[in-house]
This record gives C-alpha cells, sequence and structure tokens, in this order.
C-alpha cells in the first residue's frame, strides 16, 4: 500500500505580508482539504500604490495526502 499526495496551486494575498498570504492559503484550503503536507510558494508580487505596498501575493502549491478507501 502506497501513501498518495495530491497538489493543487492556489492564489493567495494579505495586507501584512507574503508569510501571512501563505497563512491565508493554507487557512482557506483547510476547509476543504484535509491532510495538508506542504507549501511551496512558487511565485510573490505585490501591489503599489502611491510608492508603497499594499498587498501582498503569492502563487504556491499545497500538497496533501489522499486517504485510502477503508475496505469492508
Amino acid at each position: 500500500m502506497s501513501k498518495v499526495a495530491k497538489v493543487i496551486e492556489v492564489l493567495a494575498q494579505s495586507d501584512k505580508s507574503w508569510e501571512d498570504a501563505a497563512q491565508n492559503a493554507i487557512n482557506e484550503a483547510s476547509k476543504s482539504i484535509r491532510n495538508i503536507k506542504s507549501i511551496y510558494i512558487k511565485d510573490k508580487s505585490a501591489k503599489v500604490v502611491d510608492n508603497k505596498i499594499v498587498q501582498y501575493r503569492i502563487t504556491a502549491k499545497i500538497s496533501f495526502r489522499i486517504d485510502e478507501e477503508k475496505k469492508k
């Protein structure tokens, strides 16, 4: 029996930091996904207004373990 993981790509943002954007991604994904094991930050960007960063954005890959179907 092998363990299998699935990877999804998500976009997330924060007004505070890239780290907070990553946590937001995990928080939202965990509402519908169980067994999250890792997050890989693929890309970072920021929205700038009047020469100030106003929003931190990430593109991330989240991996999670797929449960084996229980045999009856």
